[in-house]
């Protein structure tokens, strides 16, 4: 069961219907058995709701010792409670390392819980927060287990802060139309996203990568571009239908994106992608390790640090660390040279606040974020090098012209189809830079806003995924 299937819809109707129904103050139980059904549903093997349940339970007694003053007083017991509570992540991702060296993945892939990356970083957020008194552990268990498996986002975020979510889990909600209409927006939106963009690109993506050999030149810069939207929407489109089922129940989960690919600096992308684990890298790792309070080397080498271990929350494989450390080159680059930046910007006329020079930053960031997307991507740290040498290094744009991009598994209908919807991303993010739009649309007159929701369901059924004959596929940060 994931977010795009019927089994989930039907669970989620139940649920929305009790939540209402029943006494308020019995709410977040149905949150509960809601979030644990979808659990059930969700996993392969009993062992991994095992894994996840012990998790829970080692993490919610180490909350609630911390937030003692005699365990406040050596940092060891902080160590040993993340430790212990983050344990299956370390040993799943130092055993993906040894599995290059031999040992078979499948001999233990039936231990690893869903959203394992992910609600691991939630465990220790909230552990660190109660040993620095930032947060007052939850004694109740049940609703500490309601916190970290939270059914909307478990599988791949956003990663809640718990003084931010908590709170709305537990209180009581009444039922409200236009709160259950936005939900229900976002939730539309998603579908966008996910049906007409990213699995459409994946299709082609797939046929370039997967088969590196037989691609160079545009094939790989087109796959290069493709897959950087690819990623971007189809994470995209899951934070968003989360935010759309959990505002069904009156609860508000943080933003997760804000237009990552309109940013003028690597710095500034890292601050519109993925922004609960952006500030969670910059909460837990780097201020911790001094941040840029100790002169530049120190802060360069903070840096450094805090995406090596994004790369490593990543992915289990040396091409992801490289891919963090090329994203920490990047900005320790883009700070040393920045006045240089400045100066030769200048010489060729461009001010700051010219548009032109908003465009020129933005182009050639989206193509250094591309570049270290295709190592990202690739089957391995060597493939992708090649492919990158063979996309610098030949030159065949005729293939721009001769219809050959439309053997590799999209004609031109599908084409017109995918172009069409990415020009509706871009205008549609454009547009949402300055002003909301959602505000606009919900002061249009009821069957108005009702013609366009079925309209847009009509035509991603259509046009879609589903429309072209493909499977939806599985939510790409769902791996991690």
């Amino acid at each position: 069961m994931n977010y795009l299937t019927i089994e989930f819809y039907i669970l989620l109707l139940i649920s929305f219907v009790l939540y209402y129904l029943i006494p308020k103050k019995w709410q977040w139980l149905v949150l509960l058995i809601g979030s644990t059904s979808f659990y059930y549903f969700a996993c392969n093997h009993w062992q991994q709701i095992f894994v996840f349940i012990v998790s829970i339970t080692i993490s919610y007694i180490w909350g609630v010792l911390l937030n003692r003053q005699k365990f406040q007083d050596s940092k060891i017991w902080l160590i040993l409670a993340v430790l212990s509570s983050a344990g299956p992540l370390l040993t799943v991702k130092f055993l993906d390392f040894a599995k290059l060296s031999g040992i078979n993945h499948n001999t233990y892939s039936i231990l690893i819980p869903i959203g394992l990356s992910f609600y691991s970083l939630q465990m220790i957020s909230y552990l660190v927060d109660c040993y620095q008194n930032k947060t007052i552990a939850e004694k109740n268990y049940l609703k500490y287990m309601l916190f970290i498996s939270f059914f909307p986002q478990i599988i791949q975020g956003p990663i809640p802060r718990f003084s931010d979510l908590h709170k709305q889990l537990i209180s009581e909600h009444i039922f409200n139309y236009e709160q259950i209409v936005r939900g229900i927006q976002l939730i539309i939106w998603g579908f966008f996203l996910k049906f007409m963009i990213a699995d459409k690109a994946g299709v082609f993506v797939d046929a370039v990568f997967n088969n590196p050999n037989d691609y160079v030149g545009f094939y790989v810069l087109i796959a290069g571009i493709l897959y950087s939207i690819q990623l971007y929407t189809d994470f995209y489109s899951c934070t968003t239908i989360s935010q759309g089922v959990a505002q069904l129940f009156g609860i508000h989960i943080t933003d997760n994106f804000r237009h990552p690919y309109f940013s003028t600096s690597v710095k500034e992308f890292w601050r519109r992608w993925h922004i609960s684990l952006s500030y969670w890298l910059r909460d837990y790792i780097y201020i911790p390790l001094g941040g840029n309070r100790n002169g530049r080397a120190f802060k360069f080498a903070n840096l450094m640090i805090t995406f090596l271990v994004s790369g490593f929350w990543h992915g289990s494989d040396w091409r992801f660390v490289f891919w963090g450390a090329l994203h920490g080159v990047y900005q320790i680059v883009g700070d040393v040279l920045e006045k240089s930046f400045d100066k030769f910007y200048n010489v060729l006329g461009f001010q700051k606040e010219n548009v032109w020079y908003k465009f020129l930053n933005v182009l050639i960031t989206f193509f250094l974020v591309m570049f270290a997307w295709i190592i990202f991507r690739a089957q391995g740290l060597t493939v992708a090098f090649k492919m990158i040498k063979n996309m610098v290094c030949y030159l065949n744009p005729w293939i721009l012209f001769n219809n050959e991009i439309f053997g590799l598994g999209l004609d031109i209908k599908e084409w017109i189809v995918l172009s069409t919807s990415i020009i509706v991303l871009i205008i549609v993010s454009l547009i949402q830079e300055k002003y909301c739009i959602r505000d606009w649309f919900n002061a249009q007159p009821l069957l108005v806003r009702w013609i366009i929701y079925i309209v847009s369901i009509c035509v991603v059924w259509v046009f879609g995924t589903y429309g072209f004959g493909f499977n939806a596929k599985d939510f790409i940060y769902g791996g991690f």
